[in-house]
């Protein structure tokens, strides 16, 4: 691996996701660095990370090659204006959901290197998918660093058009949602058809898991191997039916809709009151 002094700009979850990822992977611990707002909450992450974790933004910058913008979107604009008398040449990485490119790029004062990733809450155990974007000021071997930083939590796609990344929010942003809806509703119909909450919570999550392996692996796309289950006029075609019957793919699409829609306004509004 290709190892630069990195600072994460926040600790929460996801910052602590991507670190413990490059940790596990042999990443120099001397190399990570966070900041939080308090002596307390550094004190806290630097035990739970295993880094060095302070509160001085300028300092923590000054030492990275490459910082990363793990906060709260409401955050970035405050955040990146006070942070730019600090800023040198850094490769600036922002996980922060909603804030374009250009926004960040004018808030840090302009002619920053910046990629944007949407990753998903999978990543704080190693198996995320993120979607990255990087501006015109990144070059061949920042974007390769950055994919570094993106594998670390899971696998990673680029995307050439900023405007996809509110597809990449729909898709796997929010999508781990989507499939514990599932598996709560699984999970209550099992109950309903006399299994104990445990044992229905102990098949669901199992089959989640092995259909989602199955699919990684399988030479076969997922409409195949969703054949390959269902043997004619038995008990699988008969639950499919009725999803299908049910508007199952169009429900799916309306609100995969909706959510890159309200992706795009939030950021509008994110940046309009910065």
């Amino acid at each position: 691996m290709n190892h630069k002094n990195i600072v994460f700009i926040g600790a929460g979850n996801m910052a602590g996701a991507i670190i413990s990822g490059l940790l596990n992977k042999g990443y120099p611990t001397e190399a990570i660095r966070a900041t939080t707002r308090s002596d307390e909450s550094a004190q806290s992450a630097s035990q739970r990370l295993g880094i060095k974790v302070g509160t001085d933004n300028h300092a923590a910058i000054q030492w990275a090659d490459v910082v990363v913008l793990a906060v709260k979107p409401q955050m970035l604009a405050d955040l990146c204006r006070s942070i730019q008398p600090s800023l040198q040449q850094q490769l600036i990485v922002s996980v922060a959901a909603g804030i374009g490119c250009n926004d960040i790029n004018q808030w840090l004062g302009g002619h920053r290197a910046i990629v944007r990733s949407m990753p998903n809450t999978p990543s704080q155990v190693g198996v995320g998918a993120s979607g990255l974007y990087a501006n015109a000021q990144v070059s061949d071997a920042e974007r390769e660093f950055s994919e570094q930083l993106a594998g670390a939590a899971g696998l990673f796609i680029w995307v050439e058009d900023e405007a996809l990344i509110h597809a990449v929010t729909a898709v796997s942003g929010s999508g781990p949602a989507y499939y514990f809806l599932f598996m709560e509703a699984m999970i209550e119909a099992g109950v309903q058809l006399g299994l104990t909450p445990e044992s229905a919570r102990t098949l669901t999550l199992q089959t989640a898991l092995g259909a989602a392996t199955l699919a990684n692996q399988a030479d076969a796309p997922v409409d195949e191997l969703k054949r390959r289950v269902m043997s004619p006029g038995g008990t699988t075609e008969r639950a499919i039916h009725s999803f299908e019957e049910a508007g199952l793919r169009q429900q799916v699409a309306k609100a995969m809709s909706e959510c890159a829609a309200r992706s795009k306004s939030l950021a509008q509004e994110l940046a309009d009151k910065s």
